[in-house]
């Protein structure tokens, strides 16, 4: 499993799938036309079934059951796509075989090195096989490692028809990393009682909760006039904006949260004199303190409106998601039976709330259920990510034992 874990990932991440939120299209990007083709062609070789791939780019297929039992149709879920943070074009992925627990080079050239000092959690993978960048790219195993794990789990089972299962869906998603991932997903086509994403992180991790999600744009007008003969005419609008920003509470910031704590961060600030762009994202994961965090910043907003001229102050403010926790605690049984396979396996399971979202926050509200789990990696959407291949056999592990479990307890 580990050779074919490592071939069939260090395949998909070579493809630069970046989405892009200023496209209109659906995927926003040629790439991910290109990996979700390749895929479509390899669940067919695998002996997948109802293999299919829509106008937008969602790809479905099917491991048909091969036992008597009534059991629900579950499914697996990963996303084509990777983060806009960092370039994701050319990725170089370097294998470092029984790591020493000590520095990785990743670059000699532009010294880039990944050092347990900046990252502590290193030293728990002595002995691995660690995939990571060349110092230059992302590596994508956000999401590429669960593709590659739903897959290699697929081409297992296959192989291996003793093993008892029912009906399983799997299905690739593209622009998950821009927020839509799910807008155009078909649930009744997918047509599963409830599904995983295998999107998450570190070894053992089992999230049912996210945050509720609000995006907020605020657009400032200012006036210019030449500096010599600016007095009592010239408006700076990036010191309003600067002003405002600064009527947000300092500690309620993603640099100093974690856990249930909600945060406003400013995602983009970008002006002149004449005009300037705030972009924020709102998290919260109670309801109500979400709901007045948004009201705080409208409340700022009108405030300004009335110092400065309604005309000169726009706010934008839409809610992106919610806590998916809503939707999975009235069926908790699909998390239990997370939860006991990653013990069967000798995993302990972290669960803990998702810091950020995933697919499973939107499909959860369209009536599909969907709990995250591990897939191996860390340090996403930047130049030292990594996987561990052996963390990555265990989350294709996780995978099989939740299909297994699921035909038992039917």
């Amino acid at each position: 499993m580990k050779n074919e874990l490592i071939e069939r990932f260090t395949s998909y991440v070579k493809v630069d799938t970046q989405s892009n939120e200023n496209s209109e299209t659906c995927p926003s990007t040629e790439g991910q036309w290109t990996l979700a083709r390749m895929l479509v062609k390899e669940l067919q070789s695998i002996g997948m079934q109802e293999v299919t791939i829509d106008e937008n780019g969602y790809v479905m297929a099917t491991l048909p059951p091969n036992t008597q039992k009534e059991v629900p149709t579950i499914g697996f879920l990963a996303h084509v796509d990777t983060a806009t943070d960092f370039t994701g074009k050319n990725v170089n992925p370097q294998i470092v075989e029984n790591y020493d627990g000590n520095e990785i080079v990743l670059n000699e050239a532009l010294k880039v090195v990944m050092s347990p000092k900046d990252f502590p959690s290193l030293p728990e993978y002595k002995g691995h096989t660690l995939i990571t960048t060349d110092g230059t790219t992302l590596l994508g195993a956000d999401n590429k490692a669960g593709i590659t794990e739903i897959m290699t789990a697929m081409a297992y089972l296959i192989k291996h028809p003793e093993i008892k299962h029912g009906k399983v869906r799997v299905a690739f998603t593209p622009d998950e990393e821009i927020g839509r991932g799910p807008h155009k997903f078909d649930v009744a086509a997918f047509n599963a009682k409830y599904a995983y994403t295998v999107d998450g992180g570190p070894l053992g991790e089992l999230e049912y909760e996210s945050f509720n999600a609000a995006g907020a744009k605020i657009t400032i007008k200012g006036n210019n006039i030449h500096p010599g003969s600016a007095k009592d005419k010239m408006v700076n609008s990036m010191k309003i904006a600067m002003n405002l920003h600064s009527k947000l509470p300092i500690q309620e910031a993603p640099e100093h949260t974690e856990g249930y704590e909600g945060f406003f961060h400013l995602l983009q600030f970008n002006g002149d004199v004449e005009l300037t762009k705030l972009h924020y994202i709102i998290r919260d994961h109670d309801m109500e303190n979400f709901k007045a965090r948004k009201a705080l910043i409208e409340n700022i907003v009108s405030e300004f409106k009335a110092k400065y001229g309604s005309d000169n102050i726009n706010l934008e403010l839409n809610d992106q998601y919610y806590n998916m926790g809503e939707k999975i605690k009235p069926v908790m049984e699909i998390v239990d039976i997370a939860h006991e396979a990653m013990v069967s396996l000798d995993i302990k399971p972290i669960v803990k709330p998702i810091r950020g979202g995933t697919d499973g926050s939107q499909l959860s509200y369209m009536g599909l259920p969907t709990p995250n789990i591990f897939t191996g990696g860390e340090n996403f959407h930047g130049k030292f990510e990594f996987i561990s291949v052996d963390n990555m056999i265990k989350a294709t592990n996780t995978v099989i034992e939740i299909i297994k479990l699921t035909e038992q307890k039917a």
